[in-house]
């Protein structure tokens, strides 16, 4: 192994860590295909959410620069694990489902039973689906699901949206180009020309090392939930790159991360007194399957009330989440209201000049 970190952190620190190791805090990643291809996967099941989320880690970056990457095809939209959009590099998306479709498809077979969708029904919605978008063609998802009522298979109650998931999960379709804030879908092979391929553990290890970089401190058990690959492959993958990351035990559990990072434990880890707005869904809040390091759990319903999947932007300061926002406003006059978990306890003088600062980072990106 590449070393052990003496333990000598806080939860905070340790949250000031993952903010470094995400792009958060420091100098940034340098382009929005860099920060894509670095967190390995982002979530971005909302997609303007997703954008800001890019944009954060991609200093002076705007909204139009983000859509732009997206648009041209530099980053792709997809359902690479969890059944769950992401943004990814567009090169990784095709091993990524290669590793997670199979295992994805077992869990919603009861479910395609329900919609009454048997594979037959995939193949024919596949070919009509590719003859609509041939030559480089692309297609809104209602004139798709046009396209498949035609082929005599109804869309409705979920149908449409679960045989378009699978088109994409198998690499016959993916997300393309922008039309206003929906996506075209298109052919993949037109869209992404060019792919890696990986053998299955190889893909794993991978996959694994480039979260620990992105993501890290964070455990086995948060990678194994963040892919939902099984613990018995993660494992025997782990042991192909144990040597290039540092392990951390923190409250008696073992947490893995870069050198790099492991590094700012002597140097210093920034952040101490930072304020950031991140969006719903963010990485630094979702992308674990423990969040209790930066998120009191007496806290948890306040960024997803009544656990409806829906999850509120939030303010992270000092490594931890400390309320929630909201943009209040749509033209140049618009603000952003902080909502803190604990009234009683107010930003202080610095902590609000921080807010503030972030607030206008915010509003700033998008106007660029």
């Amino acid at each position: 192994m590449a070393g052990t970190a003496a333990n000598r952190v806080s939860s905070n620190l340790m949250g000031r860590l993952r903010l470094a190791s995400q792009g958060l805090l420091g100098p940034g990643l340098a382009s929005v295909p860099d920060a894509v291809r670095w967190m390995a996967a982002t979530q971005a099941q909302d997609l303007q959410a997703a954008l800001w989320a890019i944009g954060l880690r991609v200093p002076g970056a705007g909204l139009t620069e983000v859509r732009a990457a997206l648009h041209g095809g530099r980053v792709v939209r997809s359902w690479p694990m969890r059944g769950t959009l992401h943004l990814v590099a567009p090169e990784d998306l095709r091993w990524m489902l290669d590793l997670t479709t199979e295992r994805l498809t077992r869990s919603i077979a009861g479910r395609h039973r329900e919609l009454d969708i048997t594979w037959a029904d995939i193949e024919k919605c596949r070919d009509v689906a590719l003859e609509r978008v041939a030559g480089g063609g692309s297609v809104s998802r209602n004139e798709l699901f046009a396209v498949f009522e035609a082929a005599g298979q109804p869309t409705t109650g979920q149908r449409g949206i679960h045989i378009l998931g699978t088109l994409c999960r198998h690499a016959w379709l993916v997300q393309g180009p922008l039309a206003g804030n929906q996506q075209l879908l298109v052919a993949f092979d037109d869209w992404i020309p060019v792919s890696r391929t990986l053998e299955r553990q190889e893909a794993i290890a991978e996959f694994m090392l480039r979260y620990f970089q992105s993501h890290g401190p964070a455990t086995l058990r948060d990678f194994a939930w963040w892919t939902q690959l099984p613990l018995t492959e993660v494992r025997p993958a782990f042991e192909l790159v144990s040597g290039q990351l540092v392990e951390l035990e923190f409250e008696a559990v073992s947490y893995w991360m870069s050198p790099q990072a492991a590094s700012m434990l002597d140097g210093g880890v920034p952040g101490q007194r930072s304020v950031l707005l991140l969006p719903g869904f963010d990485e630094f809040v979702l992308g674990y399957m423990d969040r209790s390091l930066v998120l009191a759990p007496e806290h948890a319903n306040k960024i997803v009330p009544g656990g409806n999947g829906v999850f509120k932007k939030t303010i992270v300061a000092g490594g931890e989440v400390m309320g929630t926002w909201a943009r209040a406003g749509t033209n140049r006059s618009a603000a952003v209201v902080p909502e803190l978990f604990d009234d009683a306890k107010p930003l202080g003088p610095a902590a609000q000049a921080a807010f503030n600062k972030a607030a206008e980072q915010y509003l700033a990106f998008l106007e660029r």
